[in-house]
């Protein structure tokens, strides 16, 4: 019903409306208590095969749901229903901005992709932090929390030898979020914040972490059982192979919990909607004209994954994102070294159900292995 009669009628319309059209309506249709517990029952699927313990926290399976989704926190309990282990929110930076001009999310059906040029919309991290601390649920998903920096900082910063002010934003959001966090994910890697990917220069990107361990560190009171909140960075997938061993050995020097590898790229090799058309998108993207998440980055985003997973030898934990749109994808992803993996462009396309189809297919590769646990597949062929 989804591929041959919503999505199709839902991808006439702006891609961006629909979005915000299609949660609100979600959202109030599984808002009664029964009617969530009816979405969960039809798109979860319960094997301890499936289940991942990283960082002290125990993942249901390994599917979550990528930043960007939900850039401001409105849909967690609503979004757990839909069968993801996990669900990262943001990015959410440390003032409210409107992001780019619109248009500024496409669609390229024939890719199977979106262009992303958003730029950091989102109502700031003091007002989702007010709303995380009036929420009760306790039958989400793990939550995730990304920040990022925002563009009037980016802005400042630009040609100075000095991030201090990029840290103390962070430091910002960071110190908003993290009490409801169950993990923090540092975005220093989307390409429509212009200025930001610079942050992934070794020692700038050692300087941002090391304060925001610090800062983790000691928000953690003296004789507490309670653990230091984990953080992860998250990288393009556009980094040379100097870049990211660089990038890697300051991550590594940090002690840092792990990485998400990728973000979107900013390359347009090989697609297959028409040169003019992506140019005429583009155009409409300030800056590096945006970024291509979906099958134009799957390949990129796997090899990325192996790559990292080869260079620390299977110590540093990975969240893999980027390309999975299907559960084969997300079975190679998870046999080049991801721990764990995220979604985003795959659920759009593949709607409600694809969790569970993904999660499905897991066990089945599990079964075809002859292995008893989808931990024990990681990294597999590597």
């Amino acid at each position: 019903m989804w591929r041959y009669l919503a999505r199709p009628i839902l991808f006439r319309f702006d891609a961006e409306w629909v979005h915000y059209a299609a949660m609100n309506l979600f959202s109030a249709s599984v808002w009664p208590g029964f009617a969530k517990s009816i979405m969960s029952s039809m798109c979860s699927v319960s094997d301890p095969r499936l289940v991942v313990e990283k960082f002290g926290i125990q993942y249901s399976n390994p599917v979550g749901l990528a930043a960007g989704f939900d850039k401001d926190a409105r849909w967690i309990d609503q979004l757990s229903t839909l069968g993801f282990s996990h669900i990262e929110v943001g990015t959410l930076t440390g003032q409210a901005q409107s992001g780019n001009p619109k248009k500024r999310l496409f669609r390229l059906p024939k890719d199977q992709g979106l262009l992303n040029c958003l730029g950091f919309n989102n109502r700031g991290s003091l007002a989702a932090s007010e709303s995380l601390a009036q929420s009760k649920s306790k039958k989400r998903a793990v939550l995730g929390i990304n920040i990022g920096l925002t563009k009037k900082v980016a802005d400042e910063i630009k040609g100075s030898n000095s991030i201090q002010p990029a840290i103390d934003d962070y430091l910002t959001s960071f110190r908003r979020v993290e009490p409801y966090a169950d993990y923090i994910t540092i975005n220093v890697s989307s390409p429509n914040t212009p200025g930001l990917r610079d942050l992934q220069h070794p020692k700038k990107l050692g300087e941002l972490i090391a304060a925001i361990k610090t800062e983790s560190s000691d928000s953690v009171p003296a004789g507490s059982e309670r653990n230091e909140t984990p953080i992860f960075v998250k990288l393009a997938p556009d980094l040379s192979e100097t870049e990211l061993d660089e990038t890697l050995e300051a991550i590594t020097n940090q002690n840092i919990s792990g990485i998400i590898a990728t973000n979107t790229t900013i390359s347009d090799a090989g697609l297959k909607t028409e040169p003019s058309e992506i140019k005429s998108k583009r155009c409409q993207c300030p800056g590096s004209g945006g970024g291509f998440s979906g099958r134009p980055l799957t390949v990129r985003s796997r090899e990325f994954v192996a790559s990292v997973f080869r260079k620390t030898e299977g110590k540093l934990p990975i969240i893999g994102v980027g390309g999975i749109m299907t559960g084969d994808d997300a079975w190679s992803m998870i046999c080049a070294g991801a721990s764990l993996l995220q979604v985003y462009t795959g659920f759009i396309y593949g709607g409600p159900m694809f969790v569970k189809g993904i999660n499905t297919t897991l066990l089945q590769k599990l079964e075809q292995h002859g292995l008893n646990t989808i931990s024990s597949a990681v990294g597999r062929d590597i």
